[in-house]
């Protein structure tokens, strides 16, 4: 019997496939289910592919329509305002040397893809992070979410995005969503927890509500640490949407698959140098906004 059990084995592996394991027809449920919701789902996928193409619309609108000078002078304002009077001429010469390559209108898709990518993640994010902070059966229900999605490969998430809805922006920032989104709950999740018991307790001690606890306590002193996830899931946007450019989503991303196409060296360093000065502007200017809030000011004095 023993013999008869190897002989089996043995046919078994030299089998076509080559493993004893049978097939698991994972892909083909996943087309499957990709194609359902597709043909179920066509009126719901098309008024989130109209709101996404506004919102885009809308926000490439104002960065487009003023002249380049005022754009970059309203940009290294706040530059100056949210951090220093060195990071705002910084961003104002690296503004004009983005201008100066001819990557200015590609650099603003990317810009307006980026921005209305994080404020959405960031709509998802902040809330969820807050629920989870609050409740541990939440928490262990997101955290395999997060890590799954933190660890797929970006490409993958621009697969099914267009095959829902096909080549263009859209895919482009429902990718960069789901791309970006994982580290502003986990921030935000980390600052609530953070917060020290004692400062809540003493809140609830004076008849503060749970609600009134959460707005006036447990957030403003969480803030800096909700600021730095703020902070990586703008820079996680952006790194994704330069990526997005393969589906069609344009700007700097489709000026970077250009060159890789072409092998045009110089294309490839003028669009990369844009995103490294975009990268500069969008970090330190949330990281200034950051520092600036009152609560982390104070909290600053009190480290001092």
């Amino acid at each position: 019997m023993i013999a008869a059990a190897l002989s089996a084995t043995t046919a078994a592996v030299n089998d076509e496939t080559g493993t004893v394991v049978p097939r698991i027809d994972l892909g083909e449920w996943v087309d499957s289910f990709v194609d359902w919701l597709t043909t179920s789902f066509t009126g719901f996928f098309d008024g989130i592919k109209n709101v996404l193409e506004g919102a885009y619309d809308g926000v490439h609108w104002i960065f487009e329509t003023p002249p380049f000078w005022a754009v970059a002078l309203v940009l290294a304002l706040l530059a100056t305002w949210a951090k220093s009077w060195r990071l705002g001429v910084t961003v104002l010469v690296g503004l004009v040397v983005v201008a100066g390559v001819d990557q200015w209108d590609h650099a603003m898709e990317t810009l307006s893809l980026v921005l209305v990518s994080a404020v959405i993640a960031l709509v998802i994010a902040i809330p969820l992070g807050i629920w989870a902070a609050r409740n541990d059966h939440v928490s262990r229900v997101v955290r395999p979410v997060l890590d799954f999605l933190q660890t797929m490969p970006a490409f993958v998430y621009l697969i099914p995005t267009v095959v829902i809805f096909l080549t263009g922006t859209v895919p482009g920032i429902v990718a960069t969503v789901l791309f970006a989104l994982a580290p502003g709950v986990r921030f935000t999740e980390l600052g609530i927890r953070q917060v020290d018991s004692e400062v809540v307790e003493a809140g609830r001690a004076f008849g503060a509500t749970d609600r009134r606890t959460l707005r006036q306590i447990q957030v403003p002193l969480a803030l800096p640490t909700i600021m730095a996830g703020v902070n990586q899931v703008i820079m996680l946007s952006l790194s994704m949407a330069v990526v997005a450019g393969m589906v069609g989503a344009g700007g700097l991303g489709g000026d970077v698959v250009s060159a890789l196409q072409q092998i045009d060296v110089g294309l490839g360093f003028e669009a990369g140098l844009s995103v490294v000065i975009l990268a500069i502007l969008l970090d330190r200017v949330t990281s200034g906004l950051a520092s600036r809030a009152p609560v982390s000011r104070a909290l600053a004095k009190v480290r001092a």
